[in-house]
């Protein structure tokens, strides 16, 4: 039998080739596979259901990040998901996978950090399962959360002439990343050397305790805005606007110009010698919202500090990247993939993609 090696397919890839064997037969399942979470009609409303796998040296690296910022960003990248349904996140299961190097208090360490979330974002820990490991840290959370049966937002409801909005700022937890391999570097070669981390509280802060954005539903309710499309931005900009157009099937007109990115941002990327453009685009672990919305919610949203327009959708064109100088340019997406080599931590990925 000829050999598929997994790098070939890459994890999208992967996922798509053994979904495809998948067949639904529960009447109560809404969408299974290929949004940030499955749909589960629950009668009243419907039920959303995501998980994400963190393993350490891929997606974590203990030597810079500390236990309990690590148990609270596990926990917050399963909210994220939830709200990209534009969904409440309510209850999580947690199981971890650990071997004797950890002691008890490593570990109460750990679920401290899972438990501040938990209080944090109003979800109730219902259960989980602890197992022996013999390749690291294992952290698995499984997310539940509820969202009423008109309002839930898939990827897939993006139409011609849709704006392209963004929350927050990009960037950040990428460059945060590259700080903290830097400072990681430089003690390796010199034992004793203390980091120098002055400055970049802001980008290691999206790097080691990123929030999600619990906030964005709740205001977009309130001004009365139901996106047609939405995404969490954990795999970078260009990934997540391209999941966005496949689900959608449009192309997309994305404008340089208008991505959105903290000043710090720039600042830690011109000393790397990075683009910064090329950060917010493929960094990922950002946990904003990435979302379309008719244009006759432009008023409602225009003006709003927590919002940027960086585009709009194009029906029947490919995604692209419109670049300062008025170019444009294929919308590529060369972010994180589990099967291809690539720095650990620089991104999580969704599972239910």
């Amino acid at each position: 039998m000829e050999r598929t090696e997994l790098e070939n397919l890459g994890e999208f890839g992967l996922i798509k080739r053994l979904s495809k064997h998948i067949k639904n037969s529960n009447p109560t399942t809404v969408l299974g596979i290929g949004d940030d979470a499955a749909v589960i009609d629950a009668g009243d409303y419907y039920t959303l259901i995501t998980t994400d796998m963190l393993m350490e040296g891929v997606h974590f690296d203990l030597s810079y990040a500390p236990l309990k910022h690590l148990g609270y960003k596990c926990a917050i990248s399963n909210f994220s998901d939830i709200y990209a349904m534009n969904g409440k996140p309510t209850h999580m299961v947690v199981s971890i996978g650990l071997s004797n190097r950890f002691s008890l208090e490593a570990i109460e360490e750990l679920y401290a950090g899972i438990i501040s979330a938990a209080e944090v974002y109003g979800v109730d820990i219902v259960g989980g399962d602890t197992v022996s490991s013999k390749s690291g840290l294992v952290v698995n959370i499984a997310a539940y959360g509820k969202v009423d049966k008109d309002k839930v937002v898939y990827r897939s409801g993006a139409k011609d002439k849709d704006l392209l909005v963004v929350s927050g700022d990009l960037g950040g937890a990428y460059m945060g990343l590259q700080i903290l391999e830097r400072e990681k570097a430089v003690f390796e070669s010199t034992p004793g050397v203390q980091p120098d981390l002055e400055g970049h509280d802001y980008i290691l802060e999206r790097q080691l305790k990123p929030e999600a954005r619990k906030d964005v539903v709740e205001i977009l309710a309130q001004l009365g805005v139901k996106p047609t499309s939405m995404i969490d931005i954990s795999d970078g900009l260009a990934s997540e606007v391209l999941h966005l157009c496949d689900s959608s099937a449009v192309g997309a007109h994305l404008y340089e110009e208008k991505i959105p990115i903290d000043p710090t941002v720039v600042s830690a990327a011109t000393d790397f010698n990075l683009d910064p453009t090329i950060c917010a685009l493929n960094g990922g672990e950002d946990y904003e919202l990435l979302f379309t919305i008719a244009q006759s919610d432009y008023e409602k949203l225009k003006g709003n500090p927590h919002f940027t327009f960086i585009g709009h959708i194009e029906e029947g064109s490919s995604p692209t990247l419109v670049a300062r100088d008025g170019t444009a340019h294929e919308l590529k997406a060369q972010g994180w993939d589990a099967f291809l080599e690539k720095k650990k931590g620089d991104s999580e990925t969704d599972s239910q993609v």
